[in-house]
């Protein structure tokens, strides 16, 4: 069967034919940069640093992790040789590519395990002060046990994998400026700068109890191992559960469809909920009016990928372009990423169409082998 002939086949039959300490201090910051906005800022019920609600939800920004393994190992962790964006948008809808997704999301395996481990590399894009920019990358580990109660823990493990200049044009700026291993870069809202080291950090590991005893996941509100795998296979009930737990994702208001879809990326990205769900979550976005597709997008990871995306608004009066990019061979999601539209806030200075935060997940799936 072909691509076309394959779309058309997974479309519903009613259709038609027509997401302290040095450490959690380091880990909020990175998360609050991995956004078009400052996440993580809400006073809330505390949620793991290393939780990856990848895929948008400021939450945690939430969301990210998935739905399947995207591959048996991680790969070798590598920034875009120019942070903007020129892939082409293409002539199917992204109803037809959400619901390709879905379809193949929903025949994925199960799996099961003590714990639901996931692997991300996140990469922030910052101004020097040497009028350069450099991608900041972090590898952030993650295992939420599937058992709840007393003495369960979650656990942690962040590394610094450096920071590099970001095109040859910046590598060239920064070797003018002596090739310095410490680089002092603007945060906006920030009365200090920030230094950012050439060479990769060790990792640290920590673990702390489940929020509640149970809870260890932002949808919303704090939802538990046991809501996520409750969650209905159904894209009409899924959405009504979602919305009957909107809070505020983001110190941004964000309206049905802008919710949804960050919510939604994080159930896909990175989230232990069933294979029913992540087809649910796809069929559920294939519904809103506002999303598009972009074909052959590639992520950070070198990975090639069709992205599905949503603007959203981010603070001082800017707009972002959030995307989810999928493995449409597998309905796996593969990275989120946040474009720059009407830079403002945080992409102050970066012009339209810069790619300046990625979250790439590289593996997510159940596993017994427990954090050493």
């Amino acid at each position: 069967m072909n691509p076309i002939d394959e779309l058309r086949a997974a479309r519903p039959a009613h259709l038609g034919d027509r997401p302290i300490d040095p450490r959690t201090r380091a880990a909020e910051l990175s998360r609050a940069m991995s956004q078009p906005r400052p996440v993580r800022r809400r006073r809330r019920p505390a949620r793991p640093v290393w939780s990856l609600g990848l895929a948008g939800a400021a939450a945690a920004v939430t969301a990210v992790a998935v739905v399947v393994a995207t591959n048996g190992t991680a790969s070798t962790p590598r920034a875009p040789d120019r942070p903007t964006s020129t892939q082409r948008t293409v002539t199917l809808s992204a109803r037809e590519v959400l619901l390709a997704a879905a379809a193949r999301a929903e025949r994925q395996p199960e799996g099961k395990g003590a714990f639901w481990h996931t692997v991300s590399v996140r990469r922030t894009l910052f101004a020097a002060k040497g009028g350069y920019r450099v991608l900041n990358q972090q590898r952030d580990e993650g295992w939420t046990p599937s058992a709840t109660g007393p003495g369960q823990k979650q656990w942690g493990r962040l590394q610094s994998l450096g920071a590099r200049p970001a095109t040859e044009e910046d590598r060239q700026a920064w070797e003018r400026a002596g090739s310095p291993a410490s680089i002092e870069v603007t945060v906006p809202r920030k009365s200090r700068p920030m230094i950012l080291s050439t060479s990769p950090g060790r990792a640290r590991t920590s673990h702390s109890p489940l929020t509640d005893g149970d809870k260890v996941f932002w949808l919303g509100r704090n939802v538990s191992v046991k809501e996520l795998r409750e969650l209905p296979g159904d894209p009409d009930q899924l959405k009504k559960r979602l919305l009957a737990w909107k809070g505020h994702a983001t110190d941004v208001p964000m309206v049905g469809d802008g919710w949804l879809f960050v919510v939604s990326a994080g159930l896909i990205m990175d989230m232990p909920v069933t294979p029913e769900v992540r087809g649910a979550a796809f069929r559920m976005l294939a519904e809103l009016d506002d999303v598009r597709v972009i074909e052959n997008v590639t992520d950070a990871e070198g990975r090639t990928g069709t992205a599905v995306a949503i603007n959203e608004p981010t603070l001082d009066d800017g707009v972002a372009e959030h995307r989810l990019i999928i493995d449409e061979a597998t309905g796996a999601a593969l990275a989120s990423e946040y474009v720059a539209v009407k830079p403002r806030g945080f992409q102050t200075g970066f012009e339209p169409g810069t790619m300046w935060n990625s979250i790439a997940v590289t593996k997510a799936g159940w596993t017994d082998d427990k954090p050493m």
